[in-house]
């Protein structure tokens, strides 16, 4: 059997294999954030066919925590049943799923309201971003409460796993960053005080909520100064130090101008995910434009990572993992009711 379509788990959560769907936004819900039609059938076919761990798209903790209005939310109770609807679908098909639970922080695009952030410093000044009002500890604390809450949410829905959204320039990933987060209180300043927005939620999470936790981070914020590798290396030891379950190491989206962005290549941010895999002794999820059998398994053979994240070939082929049974000569994987178009 390959490693790739090998069980393996996050915590105490089995996977029938190491396949993974990233949290990508679908951008399909209206002002209500609830889940759709269309969320119902986007992720029960990747149920359908065989993905053994699917993480639902960036669902905000508050209303102006959304990337747009057209993001999902998890921040009050009306929005349970619809989620509910999902984990039950995927299960029914023996896929495990996560959500990913975010802050867009001064990346939200929502029209009604206010972004926040560590520092009144805007992402751009055109394409509609506005300049985000700076927290205060008051308001911090509120933010923490929020992750919470939707935590909980979370879990009354049935997901298996919880993953907390600490990168692509999101608030957590802002306070993370020197070149966003210019604070000169207990969170901001030195490495430690930025990063304990991201570690005292995840603390959070581990302590309240009974589900394993996954921290998605952007390993380089790809700028001169900025947040680094080895900063993501002290953050992720730090986090396993708290009980998190897994890395979900990408990189970028923090500043508008990158000036160390790599040639956008397949597996380009793999090694990002092998440094951190070398660092820490729980499972790591690589990502990267990762789109071949051969790819996902030679970046477990070579223990680059646990898990392999198949994001846009996941948007374009939901039987992707069909696909790769056939291409593995392992075809008693493959649904009964699809078998004759792998023959």
């Amino acid at each position: 059997m390959s490693l790739l379509l090998s069980p393996s788990s996050i915590g105490n959560c089995q996977l029938k294999n190491k396949v993974v769907m990233p949290p990508m936004c679908m951008y399909k819900s209206d002002n209500s954030a609830k889940v759709t039609a269309f969320h119902s059938f986007h992720y029960t076919s990747r149920a359908i066919g065989n993905v053994g761990l699917i993480i639902v798209e960036a669902t905000a903790v508050e209303p102006r925590g959304r990337i747009s209005n057209n993001d999902l939310g998890l921040w009050e109770d009306s929005q349970i049943a619809g989620h509910k609807l999902l984990v039950d679908q995927a299960h029914e098909f023996g896929s495990k799923i996560a959500i990913q639970l975010a802050h867009a922080g001064r990346k939200s695009l929502v029209k009604e309201t206010t972004p926040i952030a560590p520092s009144s410093i805007a992402f751009d000044t055109s394409g509609g971003f506005k300049t985000p009002q700076s927290l205060d500890l008051e308001q911090i604390a509120l933010v923490k409460q929020l992750f919470l809450d939707s935590a909980k949410r979370a879990k009354e829905a049935g997901y298996d796993i919880l993953e907390l959204h600490a990168a692509h320039g999101y608030l957590l990933c802002e306070f993370l960053s020197p070149l966003t987060n210019k604070r000169e209180d207990i969170y901001g300043g030195s490495l430690e005080n930025r990063c304990r927005l991201t570690l005292e939620i995840a603390k959070l999470l581990k302590e309240q909520i009974d589900l394993p936790l996954i921290v998605r981070i952007s390993a380089s914020e790809w700028k001169t100064n900025g947040w680094d590798i080895e900063d993501s290396i002290y953050l992720s030891k730090e986090l396993e130090k708290l009980g998190v379950d897994s890395i979900h190491v990408s990189a970028g989206g923090n500043q508008k101008e990158p000036d160390l962005m790599p040639e956008l290549s397949p597996l380009y941010q793999c090694d990002y995910a092998k440094k951190i895999k070398e660092s820490v002794s729980i499972p790591v999820i690589a990502v990267g434009l990762i789109t071949t059998a051969k790819q996902g398994e030679t970046l477990l053979e070579d223990k680059v990572c646990d898990f392999v994240a198949y994001g846009r070939e996941l948007l374009r082929d939901a039987n992707l993992v069909f696909k790769l049974a056939k291409e593995f000569n392992q075809k008693e994987l493959i649904d009964s009711s699809y078998l004759r178009a792998y023959l």
